[in-house]
């Protein structure tokens, strides 16, 4: 690489990842600044090269190639078995590593007795098709907010709407509408930890979930009544809860509608306030309707800050934890799932910190949200009480789905440092996942109308 191209490069990066604060008030990239997607950047706006003491390597278009004679729907083999962990982090060596580590985890190393992370060579992975990167590049310089600052007001599908973000709700939106293909069909575990033996009945359920911001015929975001996603779950096991079903509406610039379903009622309820910080039912106040999947619903009660750039330790390429065929009880224990069984690596993250609007309430009045460059996935969330102090940490398991091509996670996890427990959520050990149902053609949309609830609920 020539001196002058690699002057050019370090410009475009100054232009680009300096000066946040100056560029709250822009709507969009310059012509000038999307110029350097695919070059400095990805085409998803993440830093290209590597970082300088090289232990995070330079991203050359993923690993998108599934190994071997490998076909959707059996277990994913983990392309990189034969990587050895770099280093293992304990409660011992935590203060060492806290330049990279999150609040909350620097919090789960020393009160969680046993708690480790082992680190392995960083791989990026993580790619798109092609149509993902030119919707993404199309949005970098006409997608915007609505007027309220946090709503989407205007984007097109298949891509991330703010590659190259000038404030923390739009690196919030990327999150959103990162691409996961156009719908899934699931059965997946969730496991609420036990103190003491550790034994848990784990909640089974059917999932159906629609995307319609994930069409890669890049239309309008306001299409499909402006619509973020649908989701429909219905429970399997246990016996005393079979044929609960819940439905649920996102929507980009109003609240949640959420339909619940219960056998022994035999009919269908609306939830008046089913987003923010209420309970979700049946998960043993666990988990917070907005902390689904990470963080799901709108995000007008916060103001999102964008802190900026930093290295941070993130699981990452999970293939071994995401493994259908292991068993349940020989992944979770009584405080932690087994800790060899995670893969964790060192990844450049966009820092969001999120902090209650006056006038405004919940639970958590503020949230530190870490977001991976390459995908803009939540790969971490540290969620604090109203003493300041951490309370519930989130962390999501991501690896590659050759089938879509694209960088996915179903599982995450909520631990709640103050009663001691945590809950282990859309898990797919002893479960299977479709990614291809939406772009096949495998989900039907009816299912996602109330009125075919109330049909489904009396079979």
């Amino acid at each position: 690489m020539g001196k002058k191209h690699t002057t050019q490069i370090a410009a475009a990066l100054a232009l680009l990842l300096g000066g946040l604060a100056a560029q709250q008030a822009v709507v969009a990239a310059t012509e000038a600044q999307a110029a350097a997607l695919g070059q400095a950047l990805t085409p998803m706006g993440a830093e290209r090269g590597a970082n300088k003491d090289g232990t995070i390597p330079a991203w050359s278009g993923g690993d998108l190639k599934a190994p071997g004679n490998w076909k959707p729907g059996q277990a994913r083999p983990d392309p990189y078995a034969a990587d050895k962990p770099l280093f293992t982090i304990d409660a011992a060596s935590a203060d060492k590593y806290k330049d990279r580590l999150s609040e909350g985890q620097l919090a789960m190393l020393k009160q969680l007795k046993g708690y480790k992370m082992d680190v392995y060579p960083t791989r990026r992975s993580c790619g798109y098709p092609q149509q993902v990167y030119d919707n993404t590049k199309k949005n970098a310089t006409t997608a915007k907010l609505a007027a309220n600052g946090v709503d989407l007001g205007n984007a097109v599908s298949g891509g991330v709407p703010f590659p190259i973000p000038a404030n923390g709700a739009e690196a919030m939106w990327n999150y959103k509408m990162r691409w996961v293909g156009e719908g899934r069909i699931e059965r997946y575990s969730t496991v609420f930890s036990q103190p003491g033996d550790g034994k848990f009945v784990p909640l089974v359920q059917d999932q159906w979930t629609a995307t319609p911001l994930g069409n890669l015929a890049g239309k309008p975001s306001t299409d499909n009544e402006g619509q973020e996603w649908l989701v429909l779950n219905e429970v399997v096991t246990p016996a005393a809860r079979t044929g609960e079903i819940i439905l649920i509406h996102y929507y980009q610039a109003k609240d949640n509608d959420a339909w619940l379903y219960f056998p022994g009622q035999r009919r269908v309820r609306r939830a008046p306030t089913f987003a923010y910080d209420n309970p979700v039912p049946g998960y043993e106040n666990l988990l917070a309707v907005d902390q689904y999947p990470m963080y799901g619903g709108r995000l007008d009660r916060y103001d999102w800050k964008l802190v900026g750039k930093q290295e941070l330790i993130i699981p990452y390429n999970t293939f071994k934890f995401n493994n259908q065929d292991l068993k349940l009880a020989d992944v979770f224990g009584a405080d932690y799932p087994k800790r060899e069984l995670i893969r964790y690596e060192t990844h450049r993250v966009w820092k969001v910190e999120a902090t209650v609007k006056q006038g405004q309430r919940h639970q958590f009045p503020k949230r530190v949200l870490y977001l991976d460059e390459d995908t803009w996935a939540l790969a971490a969330v540290d969620n604090f009480d109203a003493q300041g102090k951490v309370w519930r940490v989130q962390e999501s398991y991501p690896y590659v789905a050759w089938e879509l091509p694209a960088c996915v996670y179903q599982g995450y996890i909520v631990y709640d440092l103050n009663v001691g427990r945590y809950m282990a959520d859309n898990m797919p050990q002893e479960g299977k996942v479709d990614w291809l149902a939406g772009k096949e053609g495998r989900i039907d949309m009816k299912r996602f109308n109330p009125d075919e609830l109330r049909r489904a609920g009396s079979r």
